[in-house]
């Protein structure tokens, strides 16, 4: 039943439903349960333990690990809803967020769903049907094809009627999938094919557009908010700071925005929200003409989202506004908090997406239990994990969204530095070097950003950092245990004890050396290096700085300086265990699903050439030979489910291969 009514005669919800998981899920908690709303949590089995299944007031099982199994379960989430008193679901974002179908299934329920309606969903849900409403009401579009023609052969003629370069994208989904750029008309039937095999794994729909692709493009999307009848929006987010179409870092206002342009933005994304009777929360996507500034008629309608956005945070920062309690009240029957003259722009805020991904091997996802998980005080950070917890396969692996506002964009991008160098991760690689080369990217502080900055600086972005002998001597001594030194340590009779071990990082092996002097001196030794390792008033230093925290978990020590520097300690019984593989394996980079498999048994192949396709956190990765050479065996097929190290192709060994020749 609903609670009683309020002031204004509408009633809030007595209990809710959150379709989701992961932080968005204990975002939506939060913000319900400080409201005096039930909430009704659903977990998979991967999930049993997971943060959002804690915080809810109760928690239904709901089926598998795999999404099919488990989030994507329309059918079975709608009964957890009415067997545990819900009134109204919560799809989060991602999932059935978008899903019409599933709408239509929880008003025939019974239920309220908490966000537009079905007709607005599907009204925006194909790209290229939207474009057509958005022309119609207004909304300038980008260049482009968007008809049902999907013929190989039109499209690469209308292609060439846009000029190159062209995008091609996906008329569903969104997050980069099914998107592939196109520079030249040689290369447009191969980028064709991808992206519509992409397309069709992530969204069940193969059908494309192509769009002239702008050649400074600046991602600049307007918050809107609607109440079915009239809309406002919560002005603009930047996220131009994308790799491979996947936002990083976002912010609040868009550095550089005119009155006039900000004025113009706004009032076409009204009409696009007005335009279909849009009822929540939903952003306008609009790609910017950067190249000369900004100005009122250099924005194009790209697409919209009728869901909260993950990078909502951002918005709330500077506005003051709580979203999700937005969400609830209109979902209950309430009108618009607020009318577009009571919302104004209150400083910056930037937010960091924080992933378990191995940044060098090209930002592979990655699993693995996270054994020591702290945020920076003064940083708000939306997580759906803690330490012990497990980065699973099946899912999104975000560890976090680091969020700050400051009076200004220079002071809020101080603190988001600040935020990113005081985040302690351990237990799985992460993009934290990524995020901090960012932050202090000349360009980025100045401004001057474009969807492109990643790419053309990847190098630099993607350098390691510098691991200097402090480090080290703190990681000897954790292994060695000689932080916690009392006045029994470091003599053997009258001289100072002498010990050594082995560490190793950046993939090489280090035998290091210490003489302690007292319980309170130490000379540690890398080389021909020295450096002395002192405690002051109980405090650790080392060469003159203060020793940072650090963390061990079996024969890993990370020193949570630099984003985190992972030192392994060698055990030399173990040494020989390491060895692994021949050099001419094609192995799974991660846990995944085998989708497909060029290589062929007998085939010359290049450096380069594909020679598999897996699939994995929802998106798909090519694996390519790492050298020229022959195929000797093919060890999986199509539809394989296959672990991190699989072995998927064997190449000749160069020996083979010549004398074969």
């Amino acid at each position: 039943m609903m609670k009683p009514k309020n002031e204004e005669g509408v009633g809030m919800f007595d209990t809710i439903l959150i379709a989701n998981r992961g932080e968005i899920a204990c975002r939506v908690m939060e913000t319900a349960q400080a409201m005096g709303v039930r909430c009704v949590a659903v977990y998979s089995d991967a999930d049993a333990r997971a943060k959002h299944v804690q915080m809810a007031d109760v928690a239904i099982h709901i089926g598998g690990s795999a999404p099919a199994d488990s989030y994507l379960k329309g059918n079975v989430i709608i009964q957890a809803a009415l067997d545990t008193g819900a009134q109204a679901i919560h799809p989060g974002y991602g999932f059935l967020s978008e899903n019409p179908d599933f709408v239509e299934a929880v008003e025939k329920a019974g239920l309220r769903f908490i966000g537009p309606s079905a007709s607005a969903i599907r009204a925006m849900g194909l790209k290229d049907a939207a474009k057509e409403l958005m022309v119609k009401a207004g909304v300038p579009v980008v260049p482009g094809y968007h008809g049902s023609d999907q013929d190989d052969a039109f499209l690469e003629v209308e292609a060439g009627k846009i000029g190159y370069p062209v995008l091609i994208k996906a008329v569903a989904g969104g997050g980069g999938k099914g998107m592939r750029l196109v520079e030249a008309a040689k290369d447009f039937q191969a980028g064709l094919a991808s992206a519509r095999s992409e397309a069709k794994t992530a969204f069940g729909n193969a059908d494309v557009l192509v769009e002239k692709f702008v050649t400074k493009p600046r991602h600049i999307e307007v918050q809107v908010f609607g109440d079915g009848t009239r809309a406002v929006h919560l002005f603009e987010r930047d996220c131009s700071l994308q790799r491979r179409h996947q936002k990083v870092i976002e912010e609040a206002p868009a550095p550089g925005m005119t009155k006039a342009m900000r004025a113009a933005m706004g009032q076409a994304a009204v009409k696009a929200a007005e335009a279909i009777g849009y009822a929540g929360a939903g952003t306008v996507e609009f790609i910017v003409d950067g190249s000369d500034g900004l100005s009122a008629d250099g924005f194009f309608f790209m697409e919209m989202n009728t869901r909260l956005q993950v990078e909502h945070p951002v918005t709330e920062m500077i506005t003051g506004v709580d979203l999700v309690a937005w969400q609830l009240r209109v979902a209950a029957g309430e009108r618009l908090p607020k009318s577009q003259e009571e919302l104004s722009i209150n400083g910056h805020a930037f937010e960091a997406r924080l992933y378990a991904e191995d940044v060098p091997r090209g930002f592979l996802p990655a699993t693995g239990t996270l054994t020591h998980l702290k945020f920076a005080s003064g940083a708000r950070a939306d997580s759906g994990v803690r330490a012990g917890d497990t980065i699973s396969p099946f899912y999104d692996p975000m560890i976090a969204k680091v969020i700050v506002h400051g009076p200004n964009r220079d002071i809020a991008l101080s603190r988001l530095r600040a935020a990113l160098a005081g985040c302690q991760v351990s237990g799985t690689v992460t993009n934290l070097a990524f995020l901090g080369a960012l932050a202090a990217h000349k360009g980025f502080g100045e401004g001057d950003v474009d969807t492109g900055l990643i790419a053309r600086d990847i190098e630099a972005l993607t350098t390691p950092p510098e691991i200097e002998l402090r480090h080290v001597a703190l990681a000897g001594m954790v292994a060695l245990n000689l932080v916690e030194t009392g006045a029994e340590t470091g003599f053997a009779l009258w001289r100072p004890l002498r010990r050594q071990v082995m560490l190793a990082w950046g993939g090489q092996e280090h035998l290091i050396k210490v003489r302690v002097l007292s319980p309170d001196a130490q000379i540690w030794t890398v080389g021909d290096a020295e450096v002395e390792a002192k405690r002051v008033g109980g405090l650790w230093q080392i060469d003159g700085h203060l020793a940072a925290d650090v963390a061990i978990t079996g024969h890993t020590i990370t020193v949570f300086d630099g984003y985190g520097l992972v030192f392994d300690l060698i055990d030399s019984l173990a040494r020989a265990a390491g060895a692994h593989g021949d050099g001419n394996l094609v192995e799974a980079p991660m846990p995944g699903l085998v989708r497909g498999v060029d290589a062929k048994v007998g085939q010359a192949v290049a450096k380069g050439d594909r020679l598999a396709v897996l699939e994995a956190m929802k998106m798909e990765h090519s694996l390519l030979a790492a050298r020229d050479g022959v195929v000797a065996e093919v060890l999986a097929k199509a539809g394989d489910q296959v672990e991190a190290g699989a072995a998927l192709v064997r190449l000749e060994a160069e020996v083979e291969s010549e004398a074969a020749a």
